[in-house]
């Protein structure tokens, strides 16, 4: 097998030996070759497969896991379930060995002088401090190690501009420039600047200064002591401790400055911010009354004016007669209309031309204007009478529901008493005898757990007692094999032996014997027994017979006497 560059051998011990580095394998142990060249495996190795390298450059990492405990091809020793990165700074290529687990590839993180990241989790110093953040500021590249992540990614310096500020809050506390900050505190950072909000600080909102006309006017509420207040005519960025209040008003009154802005609007009208200063105009020759709900005290504004509510003010609702013939409440209106152009009684006038009517004398005219202001206060004071009556009624209505559901709620809790008593009776009786029921379940199953442990440890004791026998009998069937082979080839190489030379010496005494002829053996046959053995010792031979098929031969007698028997 020829072991590439970059690449490596996956093998397996078949059963406990020494490798040709020297290294004790143990049976079923996994390790790489990696050395490059061929490569002859041993009887005891298995080759399962080829592991190639992965490429690392200085954009990409390795990440790997341990699946047990080793010591790496660095030379650093991992524990089982540990997780790092493998870069360029530890080699171009990396071939994971059998312990080690590919997670995936890590794409380099890079940040621009303009751009910063939070790490949650972070490593520090081969720890990883978890619950932690860390930040870093650009201009840097990086590789996220195992188990760290982004929060929100990448993220660019935020830029203020001169009317711009950022609104922020301490999650922690820590020093701040010179300014010691507590988790908590709020305040602001103003432009034009960059700002890049430190791992303890926690970006609440981007403000911006409100413009702000003459006539328009926003409502604060300061968060500290509550305090609403109102600003009208000037530019304005709110306070770290301050934040737009919503105003609401009735339904009723909310639609007449609706119908107001859309006969000034008409197609281009929008809806009311309700963080913004509510005013209506009064129109010429009229009056307007607002209510104080914090000084409880009214005032009167005629017309022409714009009016502005203050945050604790609100319009005074007329319900007017109209119609033809006169209906009661049939109008609804902010404003009081101070006559007489408004009127819709007929009444026949002849040759008099009048542009207009107002009170000549000052005094006429205070008078008027002190009745219009008494008719709006008498109409308000029976409106809050009404209204007091009917808050009185509901609130002695829910007085009486609110004392009936006591009497219903204190029966409710004696019942729930009474079988609470009840409960904890029947649990002081499963309690006691429920301890000991559950210490007798514990322990059985303690003994349980230890048996079946015990089991499971004999029958692996018994599968590793199985698997040692069948691998010694297979070596000893397998050394059996080859004695036998062996001794069967040796007994054939015997065999083939003893027949050629068997082979040899009758094709030798043929030669003899046609070498003599007939004639002398016929002279050897009849010849003393002394003559005889000499020819027989010329010939080579211990002993020979000779006879005819005419004489009869007792091959017994025969045989004892070649071996020399009596």
């Amino acid at each position: 097998i020829i072991v590439h560059e970059n690449s490596a051998l996956k093998l397996r011990a078949r059963q406990a030996f020494t490798d040709r580095a020297g290294k004790q394998r143990t049976d079923g142990e996994e390790w790489l070759w990696r050395a490059s060249g061929a490569f002859l495996p041993d009887v005891h190795e298995e080759v399962l497969g080829v592991v190639h390298a992965h490429v690392l450059t200085d954009k990409k990492a390795l990440h790997v896991k341990a699946l047990s405990s080793f010591t790496d091809a660095f030379g650093k020793a991992r524990a089982a379930g540990q997780e790092w990165l493998v870069t360029i700074d530890d080699a171009p290529t990396h071939i994971p060995d059998v312990y080690e687990k590919v997670v995936g590839e890590v794409q380099i993180t890079t940040l621009t002088s303009r751009q910063y990241a939070v790490i949650r989790d972070p490593v520090v110093d081969g720890s990883q401090r978890f619950g932690q953040k860390q930040l870093r500021k650009g201009e840097r590249s990086f590789f996220l190690k195992p188990g760290e992540r982004l929060e929100q990614g990448i993220q660019n310096v935020i830029v203020l501009g001169e009317e711009e500020a950022l609104l922020l809050t301490a999650t922690e506390q820590f020093q701040d420039g010179e300014t010691l900050r507590k988790a908590g505190d709020r305040w602001m950072v103003y432009g034009p600047s960059d700002y890049i909000p430190p791992i303890a600080v926690n970006i609440l909102e981007k403000r911006k200064s409100i413009p702000l006309d003459q006539n328009e006017g926003i409502y604060l509420r300061n968060l500290t002591s509550g305090k609403v207040s109102m600003i009208v005519g000037q530019s304005y960025m709110l306070k770290p401790d301050e934040e737009l209040y919503v105003k609401h008003v009735p339904p009723v009154v909310e639609s007449l400055l609706e119908k107001q802005g859309r006969d000034d609007a008409g197609v281009e009208f929008r809806a009311r911010d309700p963080t913004r200063v509510v005013a209506y105009r009064a129109p010429h020759n009229s009056a307007v009354q607002v209510y104080d709900y914090k000084r409880h005290a009214a005032r009167v504004v005629f017309g022409p004016e714009l009016v502005k509510l203050a945050p604790e003010e609100e319009f005074t609702v007329l319900s007017l007669s109209g119609g033809v013939p006169k209906q009661a409440a049939k109008l609804q209106s902010l404003a009081l209309l101070l006559g007489p152009d408004f009127m819709t009684d007929v009444i026949v006038i002849t040759n008099i031309d009048i542009q207009s009517v107002e009170p000549v004398d000052q005094r006429t005219r205070d008078a008027l204007q002190k009745s219009v202001q008494l008719a709006i206060e008498i109409t308000t004071t029976s409106q809050e009478a009404a209204a007091r009556r009917e808050a009185q009624r509901l609130e002695q209505e829910a007085h009486g529901k609110l004392e009936r559901q006591k009497i219903l709620d204190e029966a409710e809790a004696e019942k729930s008493r009474k079988e609470l008593v009840t409960l904890q009776a029947a649990s002081a009786a499963v309690e006691s005898t429920g301890q000991a029921t559950a210490e007798a379940k514990a322990r059985a199953e303690a003994a349980h757990i230890e048996g079946q442990a015990a089991v499971r440890q004999a029958e692996l004791k018994a599968q590793a007692t199985r698997i040692e026998a069948q691998a010694a009998l297979a070596q000893l069937t397998a050394r059996q094999e080859s004695e036998v082979t062996h001794t069967r080839a040796l007994h054939a190489l015997e065999l083939d032996k003893a027949r050629k030379l068997a082979a040899i010496e009758a094709g030798k005494l043929e030669s003899v014997v046609q070498a003599l002829g007939q004639d002398v053996l016929i002279d050897m046959a009849s010849a003393s027994e002394d003559a005889r053995a000499d020819l027989i010792g010329g010939l080579g031979l211990s002993s020979v017979l000779i006879t005819d098929s005419a004489s009869p031969l007792n091959l017994l007698e025969t045989v004892e006497g070649l071996s020399g028997g009596k």
